[in-house]
């Protein structure tokens, strides 16, 4: 069920850029000066997280590869 809520659309490498790009901005709340851009932050984290970007399902695209959206609907 959650797959449709949220239907894996990111490739494994971009996944990971989100996170590490969420996390950086996010520091910028406890290290810098730039709070807002910080909570920013927590957008590519989240979608990093779960796999999903809800802008990439809106316009039909996804960075996923075939093998992997199979896998994952198998699995679930």
């Amino acid at each position: 069920m959650l797959e449709r809520i949220f239907p894996r659309n990111q490739h494994p490498i971009e996944r990971i850029l989100r996170v590490v790009v969420g996390l950086v901005l996010l520091s910028l709340v406890f290290v810098g000066p730039q709070t807002l851009l910080g909570l920013v932050g927590i957008v590519p984290l989240l979608t990093g997280f779960i796999g999903s970007c809800p802008l990439y399902t809106a316009c039909g695209m996804s960075t996923c590869s075939i093998e992997s959206k199979e896998a994952s609907r198998q699995a679930g």
